[in-house]
């Protein structure tokens, strides 16, 4: 038996003493939505050393899950690869007695790393970054709509309000209870639960980790929400826009490079030094199409509406909540080292493993070229006339699938850092997202996608 299995033996008795009698391995694929494969717990040896079979059509689903042929390399349905547990985050699941829960990475029939994994890209890109000094902290804000059930699949919020009162969270105290309590005990630090500004809609926030564990734990984090919403009889919408009456979902993330153990970011109210100012210029030389990776959907686009707080216009602010790129600035109370830059135009039908690879790689960029950033705005400009905006070199982002291809085939860093594989799958997808969404109402369209995520 190989250190692998004998490992993974022990966790079988241990999650056994627990009652666990199954093993949930998930992965996300190029929508955002997680897919996955359980396995009889006694079967985690084995499963640990050889991996689960997984089809390769996986890597050419759309949201819709029809599959779409043509991606370079991806033509046919032939073919095979192993999902591969992480045993290092093996988690018994508290809001589902009877499983655990681990991400996995999918490798080729031979082991060797399969060029359309997602999860293999970032972990590349966190040792890349490490090689050349540098380490990264990433937290997730997840916000979510809370639905009573209804027989036409409408939202229909399960709070009334106020926005952002305890008051509203009163009539979902069992389900924030159980949610707070399960994510602690699944390993998840949370550190905001909050009703958010729209109808029945709440925040999550994650605490900062490594880039790869952060995306582990959003994917985490959902099962988390889900099982505590089933027991109460509730539904949650992670979509970008579950309707055009409601308010977006953002998963905002919020992203801190360091080196030699000091944060590149800290700064005060003026903002962050030469090498953070490099970061936050990379992030919006690249935003155009970093955005087409981080908020890629139909949704996304529909959800990036001026004066909601979504980020609809290229520019970077100073704690400025309508920016895309906003600088959090560290303070004598939080400590300079919390200072850090969120990222707004991200949502759940990232990738987040492609979307941290996307974000990383653009802002290091930023920072090895010593690129200085425009200055920052503390207005929305959104409010402003046509030509103040174009006075101040703000453009709005791109709100059509087309347009935000064309920004990220026209960009050689993030295309270079995804690689020919995965980009060619992951456009092939959004094309045929597009071309179906072409055929509806808008409204039809978020309503076929509001609770896939």
């Amino acid at each position: 038996m190989g250190d692998t299995a004998e490992r993974a033996s022990e966790l079988v008795e241990q999650l056994r003493g627990v009652g666990v009698a199954g093993v949930t391995v998930a992965w996300c694929d190029n929508n955002g939505i997680p897919r996955s494969r359980t396995v009889p717990v006694a079967s985690l040896p084995q499963v640990a050393e050889t991996g689960i079979g997984v089809s390769t059509v996986f890597a050419i689903f759309n949201t819709n899950d029809g599959i779409q042929y043509g991606a370079p390399g991806r033509e046919t349905p032939s073919g095979d690869v192993r999902l591969v547990p992480d045993l290092d985050r093996l988690t018994p699941l508290a809001g589902q007695r009877g499983m655990a829960w681990a991400p996995g990475t999918q490798v080729d029939v031979d082991g060797s790393p399969w060029p359309w994994d997602q999860r293999s890209l970032l972990a590349a890109t966190v040792d890349g970054l490490a090689e050349r000094g540098y380490t990264a902290l990433v937290g997730y804000e997840m916000e979510f709509a809370v639905s009573a059930p209804s027989p036409d699949g409408a939202v229909v919020p399960a709070y009334r309000g106020p926005a952002y009162s305890p008051h509203g969270l009163l009539e979902i105290d069992a389900f924030a209870t159980d949610v707070l309590r399960d994510a602690e005990a699944n390993g998840l630090r949370i550190g905001q639960f909050h009703a958010e500004y729209g109808p029945g809609q709440v925040e999550l926030s994650l605490g900062a980790t490594d880039p790869v564990r952060a995306a582990d734990e959003q994917l985490l984090a959902r099962q988390t929400v889900l099982a505590a919403a089933a027991r109460h009889g509730l539904r949650i919408s992670f979509a970008p826009l579950p309707s055009l009456q409601l308010a977006g979902n953002g998963w905002h993330v919020h992203s801190s490079l360091w080196r030699d153990g000091v944060n590149l970011l800290a700064g005060g109210p003026e903002g962050p030094g030469t090498a953070g100012s490099g970061y936050i210029a990379g992030l919006l030389r690249d935003l155009p199409a970093l955005a087409a990776v981080t908020a890629p959907s139909i949704g996304s686009m529909a959800r990036l509406r001026p004066g909601f707080f979504a980020g609809a216009y290229g520019f970077w602010g100073i704690e400025n909540r309508e920016a895309p790129v906003r600088y959090v600035v560290g303070s004598p109370l939080l400590g300079a080292d919390h200072a850090n830059v969120e990222l707004k135009v991200s949502d759940a039908s990232a990738n987040p493993y492609l979307a941290l690879t996307a974000l990383l790689t653009s802002g290091v960029a930023g920072v090895e070229e010593n690129l200085v950033p425009p200055s920052p705005i503390a207005a929305d400009p959104g409010t402003w006339k046509k030509k103040e905006r174009a006075a101040a070199g703000v453009e709005k982002l791109p709100t059509t699938q087309a347009d935000q291809e064309a920004a990220l085939l026209a960009n050689p860093r993030i295309t270079e850092a995804l690689g020919t594989e995965r980009l060619g799958a992951f456009l092939e997808v959004r094309r045929a997202d597009a071309a179906w969404a072409a055929e509806r109402e808008p409204e039809d369209v978020l309503a076929a996608w509001r609770w896939r995520y």
